[in-house]
């Protein structure tokens, strides 16, 4: 579903590019940021889902719970196994975020950001009016996610090469927001980018 009076635009970054921070930034300055991974955790608590999540990566669903990291351990190295994963949450995310959508619409505004990881490698690019990409060297990409999640240097750099190479995003993008230096910085790179959007009104 469409709604011709709204306009989409695309968040996404390689992991540790600060996607998330960029996200707080324009809830800060008063859009709409809409987050596929806030919704895919809620489709994963419902109990239909559980329930197929079970039966399709057993042992992954403790006490009415989603372990999750026993889920990325089977899916992790395994394409069949994310095929199968995201054939489960991934249609019933979209469902959850186009609600989020027909309410933003419905109540008049005229600019949602969509906030998806895997933008382009879900082809969620296409539906966008336009796409912002997060970025900063690898080096430190690799660093922040080892200081916040405790994985390591190889476990990280596993993870990035499973998604689309930055400099691929960074050709796709509308525009780059470069996330190498401090958080005025950064402050910086998103009023720029929301005035090269036309958003800064």
């Amino acid at each position: 579903m469409s709604f011709p009076s709204l306009r989409r635009v695309g968040l996404t970054g390689s992991i540790g590019a600060g996607k998330s921070t960029v996200a707080a930034l324009l809830r800060e300055r008063g859009l709409t940021v809409l987050d596929a991974d806030e919704q895919a955790r809620l489709v994963t608590q419902d109990p239909g889902v559980l329930a197929l999540l079970d039966a399709r990566f057993p042992g992954v669903v403790v006490g009415g719970t989603l372990d999750r990291a026993a889920l990325a351990a089977q899916v992790f190295g395994d394409p069949a196994a994310l095929a199968d994963l995201n054939a489960i949450t991934h249609p019933r995310v979209r469902k959850r975020m186009t609600a989020l959508e027909a309410q933003a619409a419905a109540r008049g505004e005229r600019t949602v950001v969509q906030d998806v990881p895997l933008l382009f490698e879900g082809s969620l690019h296409a539906q966008m009016d336009a796409v912002i990409v997060v970025d900063a060297p690898l080096p430190l990409r690799v660093r922040r996610v080892m200081d916040r999640s405790g994985l390591t240097e190889a476990e990280v750099l596993a993870r990035d090469a499973r998604q689309l190479p930055a400099e691929q995003k960074r050709q796709r993008a509308t525009v780059v927001i470069d996330n190498s230096g401090d958080h005025a910085h950064l402050e910086a790179q998103v009023d720029a980018a929301l005035r090269q959007l036309g958003l800064d009104g």
